[in-house]
């Protein structure tokens, strides 16, 4: 045991669930281990933090766990005396599979296995200092924002799917499906034959009351919805379709006016927090990938002591596997994807409004370098790349990674 995990007066691992947790805890100076099971209760949790204050006088003690954020990490945080390691899952499931080659599986032996990892790499494992409540907030703010813009891209794909089998005239009517106007036309009209029904005066207003100013526009629209044929007349296949577009039509407004509460809300929460105009400055940041950036490099200004760091961190650097003959240099699998995401979308971003960003792109443009990444697991560029993305960490040798 090193003489950090020395420090502490016990260590603790934990294997955490939805509805209890399975511990094993090991006293200093001690070489027997206790296991107990936790249930997920915040009462059962105070309890047993409090137990473990009292019973080691209020020393410090280290626990591990496989989970990043979540609620028990939300439970125990709050208590001074707990210094929490998170660990990632694959290190207990390989750890796990090289001791059982049979896959046998515990909640109470992968606390054992979290222990063991606790005393056995305390040099490598670093404890969890969290940011700041405003940064937090904003972290979980522009985070939630991105998954409901993902579902909004699924929601839309799934509604101009809808429309094309039944009613394709109806994508012509608005420049973007993912709009008001979109969801106000196909709930009135959801179907060829009522709107061809409706009066030119009522589609005339109802485009000027959604912005819609050009008179030539309004009138080509109008005149394509009265000219156009049904392209089916199948009960089988326009009754299910009217009620799917209906279902889709309203998930699609709540996630619009989700998002816009929660610009509303990103925008107050980065104006009140002091490292905004920092990330304000950067170039090609603006108001959607500022909030981003403060969110990614977080308040903790020692996490990070290089730009090498943050790209580990972020998985833009290069990992080299080689053995025997192979050699393959790839960018990293596990990593925050939404960092990464941020990272490489403000960096395409950065070329048009920086002039040394663009310039370097330029270089390695000209070097053979190509614009785009390719698909990663789980996770597709934006096809924006510049010195964060490829720039400061492709080679030769990446060529399966970058096309």
């Amino acid at each position: 045991m090193t003489r950090e995990m020395a420090d502490y007066a016990a260590l603790v691992g934990i294997d955490w669930a939805d509805r209890k947790h399975d511990l094993c805890l090991q006293a200093a100076g001690s070489e027997k281990r206790e296991r107990l099971v936790l249930e997920h209760r915040p009462e059962a949790i105070d309890e047993w933090a409090c137990a473990l204050r009292v019973r080691f006088s209020g020393q410090p003690v280290a626990i591990c766990l496989e989970q990043h954020k979540g609620p028990l990490m939300a439970a125990l945080s709050k208590y001074d005396h707990l210094v929490l390691y998170p660990i990632n899952p694959l290190l207990v499931a390989t750890r796990r599979r090289g001791l059982k080659p049979s896959g046998a599986k515990s909640d109470i032996a992968d606390a054992e296995i979290i222990l063991d990892l606790l005393t056995d790499n305390s040099a490598k494992l670093r404890p969890w200092h969290p940011d700041n409540a405003r940064t937090r907030q904003l972290q979980a703010l522009v985070e939630a924002r991105r998954t409901l813009v993902e579902s909004r891209v699924r929601t839309t794909n799934a509604l101009t799917a809808n429309l094309k089998l039944y009613f394709p005239q109806a994508l012509d009517c608005f420049d973007d499906i993912a709009s008001g106007l979109a969801c106000d036309f196909l709930t009135q009209w959801p179907s060829l034959g009522q709107a061809q029904r409706a009066r030119e005066a009522t589609l005339t207003t109802f485009f000027h009351q959604h912005g819609v100013r050009g008179e030539d526009l309004i009138a080509g629209r109008i005149a394509a919805l009265r000219a156009a044929m049904a392209l089916t007349t199948d009960s089988g296949i326009l009754i299910p379709a009217l009620l799917r577009t209906k279902t889709l039509v309203a998930v699609l407004r709540a996630q619009l006016d989700g998002i816009s509460d929660y610009d509303a809300a990103i925008t107050k929460a980065f104006a009140a927090h002091p490292d905004a105009a920092v990330f304000a400055s950067f170039p090609g940041a603006g108001p959607t990938f500022a909030p981003r950036l403060l969110a990614a490099f977080g308040s903790d200004r020692e996490r990070f002591a290089s730009a090498r760091a943050i790209q580990e961190y972020a998985g833009v650097a290069p990992v080299t596997e080689a053995s025997g003959q192979s050699h393959w240099v790839h960018w990293r699998f596990a990593c925050p994807r939404f960092v990464r995401q941020s990272i490489v979308e403000w960096a395409g971003m950065s070329i048009r409004y920086s002039f040394w960003a663009r310039t370097y792109y330029q270089e390695l443009r000209e070097r053979g370098k190509a614009h785009t990444m390719r698909r990663c697991a789980r996770w597709r560029s934006s096809g924006c790349v510049s010195s964060f993305a490829v720039g400061r960490t492709a080679s030769p040798t990446m060529r399966q990674s970058i096309s």
